[in-house]
């Protein structure tokens, strides 16, 4: 496949290329886009999340061109994330150490699926690096810290409502004994 010598028939320059760059790119892209369609979906009263997702939400598109272009995030950017992560964590208490269904009314879904989108563009980096392009190991930090974030407010918007989490219990997986 070729591109279009018509600009308006191409959606972004990159969109033929084999390598799994473009899909990391493409991902972080969505990534973004999820962000703020949970900040969106996010009621006034959660002033906290709002500001979180609006600050994070540039980070996406800063990750997204990291690996093509300049590397535009840096420590105090994931140590900012690590510290919102321990906040919610804390928010939630006990159930951030639960394993649940994702469910929950607007922002949870669109927070659950920003999610799978950080776990998506981390798969993407394993494949980039694969292919033999270095990927700054920050890009990959900041994209589970994400996800554990993202995972962290879709509990604490739950909480705060008084939704009752579903657990999840593995079939396909042992709980170890703590004992």
């Amino acid at each position: 496949m070729k591109l279009s010598k018509n600009f308006d028939e191409v959606c972004y320059p990159f969109i033929c290329e084999t390598s799994y760059l473009c899909d990391f790119e493409v991902t972080t892209d969505e990534l973004c886009a999820l962000i703020g369609a949970a900040l969106e979906a996010t009621p006034a009263e959660f002033a906290d999340l709002r500001t979180d997702l609006d600050r994070i939400q540039p980070l996406a598109f800063h990750i997204n061109g990291s690996i093509r272009g300049k590397l535009a995030v840096d420590e105090s950017d994931l140590l900012w994330l690590v510290q919102r992560l321990a906040y919610y964590r804390e928010q939630a208490g006990e159930r951030f150490h639960a394993f649940v269904l994702p469910r929950g009314a607007a922002p949870v879904p669109q927070l659950h699926q920003a999610r799978s989108a950080a776990k998506k563009a981390i798969r993407c980096m394993v494949r980039v690096e694969q292919e033999g392009r270095e990927v700054p190991d920050i890009l990959p930090r900041m994209c589970n810290v994400l996800c554990n974030l993202f995972f962290a407010m879709t509990l604490t918007v739950n909480q705060r409502r008084g939704v009752v989490e579903v657990p999840f219990v593995s079939k396909s997986y042992k709980v170890r004994d703590p004992a």
